[in-house]
Order: structure tokens, then sequence, then C-alpha cells
């Protein structure tokens, strides 16, 4: 069984699917955890710049040496646990721009599929029932308001220690918005067969219940 939940950044996504996961005792698989485990490996290496030729260049040869592990307990680069390292905001301000890249997201493609074959899983991303699995179980599309969103960003980031402004989250969610939204490869976007939850003015409870209940009617 394969469950899809796509959306856009803060609608949701990972909070609802890993209630799902346990709820259902599915495996729960952050497909755009994976996206910033590259990212934080190219501002590592330093290479992160204007998308120059170069810059894809180099992009392209992190690839060949990548090194990345999902495990229960948290995200692994290179053999070390960089779980909040990947949530900071110079990751989330980078992560659409290399998500764009065409080789990037054939490689993470690649590994989603290998890592959900012949199991019961959930996925969440932007464009996991579109491109991904295209022939899911059930797809779900989360939309939120720009604003709601960028609150709910604010407060987690907050509740983690970091020193950000509400503001500057706003306006990357936008940034990023229009970059998924507008990408040449795998744009952000609602598969005809998804089903619509819009989670501005719902807390976490109610969008997880609803959800159980299309599974519960649909699988």
């Amino acid at each position: 069984m394969i469950i899809a939940i796509d959306g856009p950044a803060g609608s949701g996504k990972s909070t609802i699917a890993r209630l799902i996961a346990k709820d259902k005792g599915l495996i729960y698989l952050d497909t755009g955890a994976m996206y910033r485990l590259v990212t934080l490996k190219a501002l590592n290496k330093g290479i992160l710049g204007n998308n120059d030729l170069n810059y894809l260049e180099e992009i392209k040869k992190l690839l060949d040496n990548l090194n990345i592990d999902i495990k229960k307990n948290g995200f692994y680069l290179d053999n070390v646990d960089v779980s909040e390292e990947i949530r900071k905001p110079i990751v989330s301000e980078n992560v659409s721009d290399v998500a764009a890249i065409r080789e990037v997201r054939e490689k993470m493609v690649d590994l989603q599929r290998k890592f959900s074959e012949s199991k019961n899983v959930i996925l969440d991303g932007r464009d996991i029932g579109t491109v991904v699995f295209p022939n899911a179980d059930l797809k779900i599309f989360l939309i939120a308001d720009a604003k709601e969103r960028a609150k709910r960003r604010y407060k987690e980031l907050v509740e983690k220690g970091e020193n950000v402004e509400i503001e500057e989250i706003y306006e990357n969610i936008l940034k990023r918005d229009k970059i998924d939204s507008t990408r040449k490869e795998s744009p952000l976007k609602k598969a005809e067969d998804a089903i619509e939850v819009d989670t501005t003015s719902k807390n976490i409870e109610e969008v997880k219940n609803e959800i159980l209940r299309m599974i519960n009617e649909n699988i």
C-alpha cells in the first residue's frame, strides 16, 4: 500500500504523514528531507551559488559520492546525524533551487522507489502523486494559506531556539512556492485524482482524522 501526500511548504505534510504512519502501522518516508540532505551537503562543500554551469556541474559531481541514510532515529549525511541541521533556515532558503535540478530529482526519485518497494508506505513531498508514485493507492494534496504556513514554521523554529523573523519566513515560503510550482522538473501540482484538503483553519487532529477516514473509505 502506498499513500502519497503532496503540498507546498508548511502545509502540514510531514506532521500528518508521521501521525498517519503511526496510527496505521505504515513506514514513513520524508522525501523532502532527502532533498535537504543534498542541499546541506552542497552548503558544506561551499558549492551553492548562482545557477551557472559550474554550479550545476558541481552539484552533479556531488551526487556521485552522496552518502545519505534515513533511520528511525534521524537523517544521516556521511554517517553523521544531521536531523536538526537540515531544518535550519539556510537549508530551507536553498533547498528548492537544488530540488529543481533534474539529476538531483532523478537520483532521489530512484531512491524513493527502491525504498518503498513491496512495503506499506506513506510518503510526503511535492511530486509523490504525480511523478514518484502516479499509481499510489491514495493521493492527498494539502494546502494552506501562506501566512498561516509562515506562522507554523516560525513557531516550530522558535521552539527549537532559532532566532528568526516571521516576515523573512513568509517571504521564503512565497519564494519556495513559486520555484516549486514553476520549475521544469516535476513541479508542485495536484494530481488529477488527488483529494485536496485545506488545513488553514484546522488543527492537526482534525486533519489527521479526516485523512484516516479517507484511507478507511478508499483502501
